[in-house]
This record gives C-alpha cells, structure tokens and sequence, in this order.
C-alpha cells in the first residue's frame, strides 16, 4: 500500500494516469457503457477496471491524482442524457461535487451527446470502467498540469536569462 494514494486505484489505473501528458483525456464510464471496444481504441489499448466503485467514488480517486488541465474553458465533461442537455441525473450531481472539491471551486460540465461521447471514448488515452450501475455515469477528464510554487509564470515569453536567474 502505498501512503497517500487512494487504495482503490489499481496499479494499472495508477501506471496509466502517471503515463499520461498534458491535454490527455481519461474517461470514466458506467457498467452499462461498451468500454472494452473504447478500451481497444484507447492509447493504452485496454479497458481498464475499478469494479464494485460508483462514478462518483472513482472520480474523487482518479481526481486525487490528476490535476484538471486549466488551460481549457471545460476540462470536465459529461454525457448528455439523450434529447435532454439540461437533465441532470443524481448520478451526475454526485460527480460534479467531485470535481467541485477536487478543483477548489465550481467546474462546470461541457455536455456531450452520447454518440459523440462514444467516439471521443475511443480517443481517450484511457478509458476506466466503474462498477456504476445507474445510467447516464460516463465522464471525460481533461489532464492538466502540476506545477510547483517557484515554476516560472506563463504570461508573456520567458527567456534564457529568465530561467537561469
């Protein structure tokens, strides 16, 4: 076990986060969704699993790790309920606390129609399969960037002299 992860992320799920790079996307999918033909055409290759966890749940893990990208309006995004884009269903509303408290602040949803959400699915660089059993629990995550106190600011250019003072 190692000591501030949260136990539920898998070695697999945890290998795959690190993996990925800035602007990667993750998505997170319900028992119900057809993620083993995501998973194939994922970056990874494979479906990967945390069985017997709601959305929610798996969100806040996946959220204790990967930093959501801040240079994108929505770096969270959700499935849409088909023919009703304000429909929130509570499975949702649990997410969206998720990502409120990972954030430190109200992340709004894009919204993706779902057979736009299938095809972004297959693009992702790695999509994991929850054991959600409610509808409509299918999420994209957009990877952002961890930096450190003394990284240098992104206003403007930087130059050599910059970054060596």
């Amino acid at each position: 076990m190692l000591k501030g992860i949260d136990p539920i992320l898998t070695p697999d799920v945890l290998h795959a986060l690190c993996s990925m790079g800035h602007g990667d996307e993750v998505a997170i999918v319900d028992a119900h969704y057809p993620a083993d033909a995501a998973g194939r055409s994922s970056s990874i290759g494979r479906v990967l699993r945390l069985d017997g966890v709601d959305s929610a749940r798996a969100i806040r893990a996946v959220l204790s790790v990967l930093p959501l990208d801040s240079f994108v309006s929505h770096p969270a995004e959700r499935m849409q309920v088909d023919n009703e884009p304000e429909m929130l269903p509570h499975v949702q509303r649990e997410a969206q606390a998720e990502v409120d408290t990972a954030a430190g602040r109200p992340e709004l949803f894009a919204v993706i129609a779902r057979k736009d959400f299938y095809e972004r699915a297959k693009k992702t660089y790695c999509v994991i399969i929850t054991g959600e059993t409610r509808g409509w629990g299918c999420f994209i995550f957009k990877k952002g960037l961890e930096t450190s106190p003394d990284a240098p600011r992104t206003e403007g250019h930087t130059t050599t002299a910059q970054w060596t003072a």
